[in-house]
């Protein structure tokens, strides 16, 4: 790797790894209020990544960033793909694909994580020209056909029950908390953490949640919250930061 490439690498870790992050470097060719308390969380981290820097030209755009016209600053997806962190099963990958007319998405795997992550952030670094950084080609850790079809199946068709996420035997997965967590309709999920009184009912409009809840939320003991909104987590609490997508 080059040297300058991997300097830079290093400090990023730094900053970033003891909180659950991955960092994988890559070419490249070329902030909104918050009320969610993890884009909350990634925003005050990836920030700190900036202020490691202060030499340098740094943009970072985080995963919940869009144009006015509401599309996404990035392809969360393809950075990871391109970057060589995660592949990106697409239904181009599975030859003489099943689905006829259906829309099938896509959706990344890690190779340690399987599907328990997400995709935060890219930090571009404009300034900086590496041209000996080649390639890296992403872990195909599902190569069969019919392994990536119950993969695409489950993550288009079944996401509520969690099973695309072990399309590989993960290191980690959620724990129960984060599951109940991104399981709550994210109007409720402030409430939920305790950080509005649970009678208040926020007018955010209702995303599509990442499972159905099949009981009822996991209560915190009074006076207790999972998250504070002004300082940050003391230190890694795991795979936290593996999001889903």
């Amino acid at each position: 790797m080059d040297p300058l490439v991997a300097e830079l690498k290093q400090k990023v870790e730094d900053t970033l790894c003891p909180f659950g992050f991955e960092v994988y470097p890559f070419q490249s060719r070329h902030l909104q209020p918050l009320s969610d308390p993890v884009d909350q969380c990634v925003a005050y981290h990836l920030r700190r990544v900036s202020e490691s820097l202060p030499e340098l030209q740094v943009e970072v755009i985080a995963d919940y960033e869009l144009h006015p016209n509401r599309r996404p600053k990035i392809l969360a997806q393809t950075a990871a793909h391109v970057a060589g962190a995660a592949y990106y099963y697409q239904r181009q990958d599975v030859e003489a694909d099943p689905w006829g007319s259906q829309h099938i998405a896509g959706v990344c795997i890690h190779p340690r994580f399987g599907g328990w992550f997400a995709i935060r952030g890219v930090v571009l670094l404009p300034g900086i020209q590496a041209p000996d950084l080649l390639p890296r080609k992403p872990p195909d850790c599902v190569p069969a056909r019919a392994d990536r079809i119950t993969l695409l199946e489950n993550f288009n068709f079944h996401w509520r029950d969690w099973t695309y996420r072990d399309a590989v035997k993960p290191q980690e997965r959620y724990s129960e908390e984060q599951k109940a967590y991104f399981s709550t309709p994210p109007a409720q999920r402030l409430a939920l953490l305790g950080l509005t009184p649970p009678s208040e009912k926020p007018n955010t409009p209702l995303e599509l949640p990442l499972t159905k809840l099949t009981e009822k939320p996991h209560k915190l003991p009074k006076g207790r919250s999972w998250l504070s909104p002004s300082v940050s987590p003391p230190g890694s609490p795991g795979p936290w930061y593996h999001q889903p997508l």
